[in-house]
């Protein structure tokens, strides 16, 4: 896998990073084209990018083989290449839900919020 030098802590790349295919690199271009990330987030925008090239060639690969299969006890079970694209499904979501992205009707980034449920706080004591 290519180095990215934002991740050694050089300044933030504005050209798509190398070692992407196609659906990756359409995606850097539109986000990081679009926005001016930190470090951090172009991080972040980087996994995304990838989760979407392992998505394509996930779903490749499950266009041709069977919805099930049978496993070492001989039980017929979802095809685990299934089971890994709905679990990169999930990671891409969060990943570009962390990134903030407006809708599009919104000016700016929408608020910040610290997970999926927020921090309670200190309730007083009675």
């Amino acid at each position: 896998m290519a180095s990215l030098s934002i991740a050694a802590g050089h300044s933030p790349v504005a050209v798509t990073p190398p070692g992407l295919a196609e659906s990756g690199a359409r995606l850097w271009e539109s986000v990081a084209g679009e926005f001016d990330l930190d470090v951090h987030e172009q991080l972040v925008l980087l996994s995304a990018c990838r989760t979407v090239d392992l998505l394509d060639r996930l779903s490749e690969q499950a266009s041709r083989s069977p919805l099930t299969v049978r496993n070492a006890k001989g039980e017929e079970v979802t095809n685990p290449v299934i089971t890994e694209h709905r679990q990169q499904s999930l990671v891409l979501a969060r990943l570009l839900a962390s990134l903030r992205m407006p809708s599009g009707e919104e000016a700016g980034r929408p608020q910040r919020r610290g997970a999926a449920r927020g921090a309670y706080g200190v309730r007083a004591a009675v």
